[in-house]
This record gives structure tokens, sequence and C-alpha cells, in this order.
């Protein structure tokens, strides 16, 4: 999958199209004006640029995604610690927790996680 950045803006009216749909262009502007305080315009102008993009579809008035939610943001992690981490998850990890301390459900949760990993290995 080829990396689709996205302003804030657009990141959460990507949010909003993978919670409703498919939902007709008209129907989305007024979840837009409604949860975004959008006119019409600014949000076929927004639209049309996620579809440019290639993350979103316009097919006769139905708006759908090309890319879903999981696969953008799991997208979006892996380019983060890329960037940031020289691609270490183990200095994401590092990094992540030396200012939030994980819970024991997130501990056990991650645990079940690695071990589901080596399963497969």
């Amino acid at each position: 999958m080829k990396t689709i950045e996205l302003a804030a803006v657009q990141e959460r009216f990507a949010d909003i199209v993978w919670k409703y749909e498919p939902i007709s262009s008209g129907d989305l502007v007024k979840v837009c004006e409604k949860e975004l305080s959008w006119k019409k315009p600014t949000t076929y102008t927004v639209l049309r640029k996620l579809c440019e993009k290639g993350l979103l579809q316009n097919v006769d008035g139905i708006v759908s995604s090309l890319i879903s939610k999981e696969e953008f943001y799991s997208e979006k992690s892996e380019q983060i610690i890329k960037d940031s981490y020289e691609g270490s998850l183990p200095a994401f990890i590092a990094a992540f927790t030396s200012r939030k301390k994980l819970t024991e459900n997130e501990v056990d949760e991650i645990q079940r996680m690695i071990d589901s990993f080596k399963k497969e290995v």
C-alpha cells in the first residue's frame, strides 16, 4: 500500500466516512455539517481531494473507502516507527512507556500478542 499523507482535518473526515460507509454524498454533507460545522462546498472539496489521493471513492453519489481504517492506521504507525525510531519497534515501545505506564491489562494483552506471534514463527 502506498503511504497516504492526510492533514488532521482530512483524517477526521476519513474517520466519518469509515464510520458511516457506504454513505450517500448528500447524507455525508449533513453529517459533516453536524459534526464538523462544514458547508456543502467544503465537504465536496475534501471528498474530492481524498478521492484523488486514492483513499475514498464516490461512485454514483455513494461514498466509500478504498483503504480500510485498519489498513490506513497500520501503515501510518509503521511509518512513524520507521521515520522516528529507525524502524525499531522496541525503541518506540521504550519511548512510549517512558512517559505512560501500561496497565496490567495492557501488559497482559501485549504479552498474548507476543505469544501468538511466537507460535507463528
